[in-house]
């Protein structure tokens, strides 16, 4: 994958239908951020440029809006990014060890992916997940409490394609398009137009009966 591919001709479309559930373009900016990073795996220059074109802002204002999310990758992850929690929660369960054993395990330091590009290594501040300690997050899905066996475990199912119906690859948030919600443009241009329609009438209607009773008050005074 290089930064040089843009969206592909399906993801545009998937592009326009998002961007028709909101009444402003804009609006859909970090939704495109994640339709993009789930093809690419993160968001390339040429991607950042077509959401840009989508939305009618600048690259530099979809990448700075990018950065400030950790959700969103600017360079390449891995297909799996692992994210442990070692906050103090999960630190007094154990999270400092579990993250040593995953760099042995997985053969990087943190920050860093497999050769093979499957797996990345991160380190979280907190998960929420405070009831699970020690927490971890593979493409935002919980995991916990993990020790060392169960995250070998983990691995191994990832690797060997276990999880594919519930740990979708590079960090999708969501596999369902959107159906609800904001209305799309379509229905709100639809409801916009039956409105008007029915103003229009009822404008009729009331001249139309005015006009009648002056022909009425007429009709009596000869």
């Amino acid at each position: 994958m290089t930064a040089d591919e843009g969206l592909s001709s399906l993801s545009l479309a998937r592009a326009e239908a998002i961007v028709a559930c909101y009444p402003e373009r804009r609006s859909a900016l970090i939704p495109l951020c994640h339709l993009a990073q789930s093809e690419h795996g993160y968001l390339t220059a040429a991607a950042m440029e077509d959401i840009a074109g989508l939305v009618g802002c600048s690259p530099a204002e979809v990448r700075g809006t990018a950065s400030f999310y950790d959700m969103l990758h600017l360079e390449p992850v891995g297909r799996y990014v692992f994210a442990v929690c070692t906050n103090i929660a999960c630190m007094l369960a154990g999270a400092y060890e579990i993250l040593s054993h995953a760099e042995r395990r997985l053969g990087i330091r943190v920050g860093q992916s497999t050769a093979d590009e499957m797996f990345t290594l991160e380190e979280a501040e907190c998960l929420a997940g405070c009831d699970k300690a020690v927490c971890v997050q593979v493409n935002h899905r919980f995991f916990g409490p993990i020790d060392e066996d169960a995250f070998d475990r983990l691995v191994d199912d990832l690797a060997e394609g276990r999880l594919a119906d519930t740990v979708p690859p590079h960090g999708v948030l969501s596999r369902v398009s959107r159906t609800i919600g904001m209305p799309a443009k379509e229905a709100r241009e639809a409801k916009e137009a039956k409105e008007a329609k029915e103003a229009r009438e009822a404008r009729g209607a009331g001249g139309a009966g005015a006009a009648g009773a002056a022909g009425a008050a007429g009709g009596s005074g000869s």
